[in-house]
């Protein structure tokens, strides 16, 4: 019997890949030769850097679990996020210090030290953030977007400036109390306690978030309520990396922002990928031993990577969780 003639080829079967996907397949080509090439001279160096890479995406991953949060009920990108996580880094250091005297060599007292102070660096967060959103954001609910956009870029203004005032210009000392002994060290790759209690910290976060939004009658009803409408973080950032200045909020939360964007805006496993992918990148930009750009390079790749996923997968890596996207 004859072929029909009207039946596509297999060649017409096949899709052909878009230019964009071409060169996105070429980049991250390139980008897995490289890292080859980085594992081969230094397999230790390599793994090292990674396991700091990871550790920083942890803390990142906090933080784009706050704008991903907002985002995927309210579809509102509050700029003001990482500034109250840098809030969040003040107040540990300050409750800590001031009211618990919290020092180095205290032994087992500084745990319920600890645990006091991320019970009120939370409840302080969230005081503030339930201030900003009645009084800044919750009389522009029905506004044009653009409206609670600029608002919360003046909210994040307001909140460094009075970091600044009260803290000063420059960086806030934080005791060195987490224990950075070495968990294990194989082969001269060092994994420390202080990376542990990251890695330990933001997958219950994790999990915590998604059983309230998914499981819960008060999750379900925040998304609900959003499909009608048409702290922790600074805590353990500032024992972790024991500084905090004024004005890292902005910083941070706009790779934390690019984050969340990374893995799908709403999508809360999608925030810690992409937060965990960022962290890495840096870490390899930053750590590898062969022709690796170099930390003045950071910003630019991070931002470069935030234009890409919005021109080639504005949905992200896991897609997008909204209102009207689910």
């Amino acid at each position: 019997m004859a072929a029909d003639a009207s039946a596509p080829s297999l060649a017409e079967r096949i899709p052909r890949p878009s230019l964009s996907s071409a060169i996105g397949l070429v980049f991250v080509a390139v980008l897995v030769l490289w890292l080859i090439k980085n594992f081969t001279v230094s397999p230790s160096s390599f793994i090292q850097v990674s396991l700091i890479g990871l550790t920083t995406g942890c803390l990142y991953a906090l933080v784009a679990l706050g704008y991903t949060l907002v985002y995927g009920i309210l579809e509102l990108i509050n700029f003001a996020n990482g500034d109250v996580f840098m809030l969040g880094g003040m107040f540990a250091i300050t409750y800590s210090t001031h009211f618990f005297n919290l020092h180095p060599g205290q032994g087992p007292v500084i745990v319920p030290i600890l645990i006091v102070t991320l019970v009120l660096v939370m409840l302080s967060c969230g005081a503030i953030n339930a201030t900003i959103e009645r009084v800044a954001y919750r009389p522009l609910r029905g506004a044009p977007r653009l409206a609670p956009l600029i608002t919360a870029i003046g909210a994040s203004f307001i909140i460094q400036d009075i970091g600044l005032i009260f803290w000063g210009p420059n960086y806030v000392p934080a005791p060195s109390v987490f224990p950075t002994s070495s968990v294990f060290n194989i082969g001269g790759v060092n994994f420390t306690w202080n990376m542990l209690i990251v890695f330990l910290f933001t997958i219950p976060v994790l999990l915590v978030l998604l059983y309230l939004v998914q499981r819960t009658r008060q999750g379900k009803a925040m998304r609900a309520t959003a499909q009608d409408m048409d702290g922790a973080a600074g805590f353990l950032y500032a024992f972790y990396v024991t500084a905090v200045r004024f004005d890292q909020g902005f910083q941070l939360g706009l790779i934390a922002f690019t984050a969340a964007v990374l893995g799908g805006i709403g999508n809360l496993p999608g925030a810690v990928l992409g937060a965990v992918l960022i962290g890495l990148i840096q870490a390899w930009n930053e750590g590898l031993p062969w022709h690796a750009p170099g930390s003045d390079w950071t910003q630019s790749i991070v931002f470069s990577i935030l234009i890409l996923i919005l021109v080639f997968r504005p949905e992200g890596l896991l897609g997008e969780h909204t209102p009207e996207g689910g």
